[in-house]
């Protein structure tokens, strides 16, 4: 089964979150498969479980909630087309191709600067996700920005030997 959480940015673009069979969380911790360092989100918030023919998302004590459909859960299953949110990022379910690209519904996540998790020098980097202390954060450019960010440091440390 092949399963994808994606998330709009402001543009319309997208981001596709693939789930591997098993367990994959979600939530603030270096740990978690989708990670969010954000106030809102919980250290481990949600879980989506990927079964042979089930997909699950389950709420693991969030203090604000895992919702589906805008409706707080705690543990439900998913289908093609669901919208699951974990804070402020909303992502939506694509089951086996479906709903198919074309048929995706545009949900966008937008940040706002309150719930930002600010480390010193103006910005949060973590292993997969980077927020900048902007007023309103697109998270899928902070996962872009990330990525060219951890290329510079590899380059910078080959440099430094």
């Amino acid at each position: 089964m092949d399963v994808n959480l994606i998330m709009f940015r402001e543009d319309g673009s997208k981001r596709i979150f693939p789930l591997e069979p098993g367990g994959n969380t979600i939530g603030r911790k270096d740990e978690c498969n989708i990670r969010i360092p954000l106030a809102t989100v919980s250290r481990r918030h949600a879980e989506v479980s990927v079964e042979d023919d089930r997909v699950t998302l389950r709420d693991l004590g969030a203090a604000n909630g895992t919702l589906l459909n805008k409706k707080r859960i705690e543990k439900e299953d998913l289908k093609p087309g669901d919208q699951v949110t974990v804070g402020p990022i909303v992502f939506t379910v694509q089951i086996d191709g479906n709903p198919a690209d074309h048929e995706l519904v545009e949900v966008r996540s937008k940040v706002p600067a309150s719930s930002h998790a600010v480390r010193p020098g103006g910005g949060v980097v973590t292993s997969k996700h980077v927020y900048t202390s902007d007023d309103d954060i697109d998270p899928i450019a902070a996962l872009e920005a990330l990525a060219s960010s951890a290329d510079q440091t590899a380059i910078n440390a080959q440099e430094d030997e």
